[in-house]
């Protein structure tokens, strides 16, 4: 699958047997593993040590190993956390009742959550391009924004010349914020979802 320094072409998952529920202690100690990864990843990059995750989730590094035999396996763990997150956002936006208010829910939630892992995604993609079909992924996701945006343009909130380009070419910008800690960089990822949204409002 991959050495410890996480240079791996396909993150695969196999089993011979059925899974077993695992116990209390161990899912714990499997949370905060994959909790304190997310804050190294994002930190530092997919090239930090095993021994600085084990050491934030305050266990022993063979605790991390007995979890996640490889960095590889853990990084798809946290990558597949981080899709979820995201796709759940979407939903959520999807589901509310205000079209508009649904859109910005989800340019603020997204920008929020990509604030928090900093470039660890595309870092992950760039790392694992075979993990999973990427593309497929984010077709599906910008299919329901689409449709988000336009039911919000139907309702005559969202500017009727807004294509989905716009909301990508934010998202990218967004990416280049820069700030001297992670809370300067959450102010500043929120500052651009205001400026953005003000931007897609009808005049």
């Amino acid at each position: 699958m991959t050495d410890d320094g996480g240079r791996a072409t396909k993150v695969r998952v196999m089993t011979g047997r059925l899974p077993r529920t695992p116990r209390s202690d161990a899912q714990d100690n499997r949370e905060r593993i994959l909790d304190a990864a997310r804050a190294v990843f994002a930190a530092d990059g997919l090239d930090a040590p095993m021994r600085e995750i084990a050491r934030q989730a305050g266990v022993g590094p063979a605790t991390v190993y007995r979890h996640f035999p490889a960095k590889a396996t853990l990084a798809y763990e946290v990558y597949l956390g981080e899709a979820r997150a995201c796709r759940a956002i979407v939903d959520e936006g999807i589901r509310d009742p205000n079209p508009w208010h649904g859109f910005c829910l989800v340019i603020e939630k997204v920008f929020e959550l990509h604030a928090h892992n900093r470039e660890f995604t595309a870092a992950f993609m760039a790392a694992f391009p075979d993990a999973m079909d990427f593309v497929a992924d984010r077709r599906a996701s910008l299919s329901s924004v689409a449709e988000l945006a336009r039911r919000a343009k139907a309702g005559g909130q969202l500017r009727h010349d807004f294509v989905l380009n716009d909301l990508v070419l934010m998202i990218m910008a967004h990416r280049g914020i820069r700030a001297g800690s992670p809370d300067a960089r959450l102010a500043a990822s929120r500052r651009f979802a205001t400026l953005a949204i003000q931007a897609f409002r009808t005049l």
